[in-house]
């Protein structure tokens, strides 16, 4: 395949030459503003999909702490300390395959209650929605849906096999149909090679996200993907942003789950340099994340601003 052997050359490139040329796109398309989006788990746990990486499915043996829907009314304050910490998105994310209809019904009282915040826009992540769902998300307010494709088609069930990769695309191209922003990214260092690196930027290009975030795994004990810390290297990470960047050269790639983790400070700053130009800010679905006043400091010294569209 042509385009293989194209990103594959770039990704054998020096670093600094991998990483000024994708800098270069970054500056063509974009401003020096980084967008900070936060997000709630309303919902944890007992997810009935068998995602090797996730510590909410019920098929892994994860020690996390599940909880029901939480009250919309925690919900809104998360939302307005959020906004009050420099973020201008709000996501609310729900654990499982899609919403029950008694936890569907409370979740538009949530999306509901966030968009009548001043200065933040609302997002939501509920899994694999029907037609009627996606109606009702947009009439209550929702702007963006994230829903990532995790990772390659050719590398999907290795990862999960209690849903396709098709179910993903389905529904990231129905909430496209009724005029939602896409949210779709994927997580990096499960175990997939360089080719399929390549192939999730080349289908992510196919579905034009606005946003991508890019995950880093977190080899949370408990998992199928436990103690795989060394699958993947700092310098590989940059790598894969570069790329990234270079075949999706107009979406918001995003800092998301196991930067702190899996990324020095300086790393960090290198990511930036390289594409990254939105940061989840404040804590993940249940691991810890990074805390937005340091985030606004690396920024800065990057000569950086926070969004505040």
């Amino acid at each position: 395949m042509p385009a293989m052997q194209k990103y594959l050359r770039l990704y054998n490139l020096p670093l600094e030459e991998l990483i000024e040329m994708s800098s270069k796109i970054t500056k063509e398309n974009f401003n020096n503003e980084v967008e900070f989006c936060s997000i709630i788990s309303a919902k944890t746990g007992k997810c009935k999909e068998n995602c090797k990486y996730c510590s909410q499915s019920a098929h892994n043996k994860a020690k996390i702490e599940v909880h029901d829907l939480l009250p919309t009314e925690e919900v809104r304050k998360a939302a307005i300390s959020a906004r009050d910490n420099g973020a201008t998105r709000f996501c609310i994310v729900t654990s499982g395959t899609k919403p029950e209809k008694r936890d569907f019904d409370k979740i538009i009282e949530m999306i509901k209650a966030v968009t009548q915040i001043d200065g933040l826009h609302t997002c939501c992540s509920l899994g694999i929605l029907d037609e009627e769902q996606v109606k009702a998300i947009k009439e209550a307010g929702i702007e963006r849906y994230n829903h990532n494709i995790n990772t390659a088609k050719s590398y999907h069930d290795s990862i999960c096999t209690t849903h396709s990769f098709e179910d993903r695309i389905r529904t990231i191209k129905l909430i496209q149909k009724y005029g939602i922003e896409a949210c779709a990214g994927v997580i990096i260092g499960m175990g997939e090679t360089r080719e399929q690196r390549i192939e999730m930027a080349l289908q992510l290009a196919e579905l034009s996200p606005e946003s991508v975030p890019v995950n880093f795994l977190n080899p949370i004990e408990g998992t199928p993907l436990e103690g795989t810390e060394d699958a993947i290297s700092e310098e590989e990470i940059l790598r894969t942003i570069c790329i990234f960047r270079i075949i999706l050269p107009g979406a918001l790639l995003r800092y998301a789950g196991g930067r702190t983790t899996r990324l020095s400070k300086d790393y960090q700053k290198l990511g930036i340099k390289a594409g990254i130009n939105a940061l989840l800010a404040g804590n993940y679905l249940t691991t810890t994340g990074s805390y937005a006043a340091e985030d606004v400091k690396m920024l800065e010294k990057e000569g950086l601003c926070v969004s505040k569209a």
